[in-house]
């Protein structure tokens, strides 16, 4: 037999390979077949393990959402459909072994720090408003722990997370702005360094060099990139940075916090799976959320909202304050400032944002600090505080006081008549070091 070419035996005697047999190929391919399932299978029960395992890690604060239900018809309505308003509580819980090197565990907790998060209906902006431990408040009744409540109390606002958790801090809050909270989220001292070696540390520049002892914190002065320890000694710090005011500490809790949103939102981050799991996984295990957001779902959703938001559209301001005129170690609201701050965030209008003028401070003058106990290490008093102050008679007395402006900053109220302000604060776009 010969070829078209002539050549005997065809094409295997030329030296050509001839088709393996039909049934041969369709092994080949079904092997191919298996491979590939196998490999989609696999796939897919890992991202499957994985999300579990990052779902599971919330913890969901049910105590939180049964305690606000109670009180559904004295909470402030939705004045801005859209928007959402998320509570960010710093606990200073000395309880598991993350946070036991810290002081002893004595069953309580205090929010030691508060930040109301603002996201607009159309997720172009963002604006994180600190609210101080020490301002001085009207606490609504709130349940403890034991199963007893308390009664109202006109007090420090930190007061409100040991008394009654999370749920009396939104209530508290609530009370103070007139602002719906959404949702809210919970992280102690071992989830924020977690968060922060995830990132890989953030970068900060110090004007001098730093040795504090209580807070664990020993940097030269510079640019400096901390990782948890040193982050959270950084931002809890107050009296051996700057003036000891805590005022000027949230400040400089304000631009770590927009070092570490430029950070997450670089491609070393969001675009780096090693690193972008590390984050999910210490996110998740480090938080206790309210229902809404104890998902990873829900986290996701929340995230893809504000993740496209441009770094100078993410604003950072401590909401307008002084020294308290009966004591002038606790804090008040500047009025009518504080209540038009909290009547833009409660019609969605935008908040305008400045840093302060050359020469100048953005810090209200504070005494100097004593060695007494910080508030957030002191038991606080079984009954309501009062202020000391003079009597018609010129002698000295007592006298439970009312913050200046709470009844203008209440639900329901209309943004004080003006010209809209702007605010002393900073944006995440300006946490370069300079």
């Amino acid at each position: 037999m010969t070829d078209s070419a002539g050549i005997p035996g065809g094409t295997a005697a030329a030296g050509g390979a001839g088709r393996p047999p039909r049934s041969r190929r369709r092994r080949l391919l079904r092997w191919i077949g298996l491979g590939v399932t196998f490999l989609v299978l696999a796939g897919a029960a890992t991202g499957w393990w994985l999300y579990n395992k990052l779902d599971g890690n919330i913890t969901e604060d049910t105590s939180a959402a049964a305690e606000l239900n109670r009180y559904e018809r004295d909470r402030p309505t939705h004045a801005a459909t859209g928007a959402q308003n998320i509570l960010l509580i710093g606990s200073d819980s000395r309880s598991g072994k993350d946070n036991a090197g810290y002081g002893q565990d004595g069953g309580t907790q205090r929010s030691d720090t508060t930040i109301l998060l603002h996201l607009p209906e159309d997720r172009r902006s963002a604006t994180a408003v600190s609210i101080p431990r020490d301002l001085m408040a009207e606490i609504p009744p709130c349940l403890r722990a034991d199963g007893s409540r308390t009664g109202d109390r006109f007090a420090q606002f930190n007061w409100a997370f040991q008394w009654g958790g999370a749920a009396c801090t939104i209530r508290t809050v609530e009370k103070l702005t007139g602002i719906r909270i959404d949702h809210h989220m919970v992280i102690d001292f071992g989830g924020f360094k977690k968060m922060v070696d995830a990132v890989g540390g953030v970068e900060v520049c110090l004007k001098e060099p730093v040795d504090d002892a209580e807070a664990k914190l020993r940097l030269a002065a510079g640019r400096q990139t901390l990782r948890g320890e040193q982050a959270l000694g950084f931002v809890r710090a107050r009296y051996s940075l700057g003036d000891g005011s805590d005022t000027e500490r949230m400040e400089r809790q304000q631009q770590f916090l927009g070092s570490l949103v430029k950070k997450v939102q670089s491609n070393g981050v969001l675009l780096n799976p090693a690193r972008l799991y590390p984050l999910l996984d210490a996110a998740t295990s480090s938080v206790t959320t309210d229902p809404g957001l104890a998902s990873l779902r829900g986290l996701y959703e929340l995230v893809r909202g504000v993740r496209d938001i441009p770094t100078d559209q993410v604003k950072f301001l401590t909401v307008p304050r002084r020294p308290y005129a009966a004591d002038p170690n606790r804090d008040e609201l500047v009025e009518p400032d504080a209540a038009r701050l909290f009547g833009q965030l409660r019609m969605d209008e935008p908040v305008t944002v400045a840093p302060p003028e050359p020469g100048t401070s953005t810090s209200t003058p504070t005494p100097t600090p004593t060695p007494t106990p910080t508030p957030t290490t002191t038991t606080p008093p079984t009954t309501p505080p009062t202020a000391s102050a003079a009597a018609p008679d010129g002698t000295a007395g007592t006298a439970t006081a009312t913050p200046t402006g709470l009844e203008t900053a209440g639900p329901g109220t209309a943004t004080p008549p003006g010209p809209v302000p702007t605010f002393t604060g900073t944006t995440a776009g300006n946490a370069d070091c300079r």
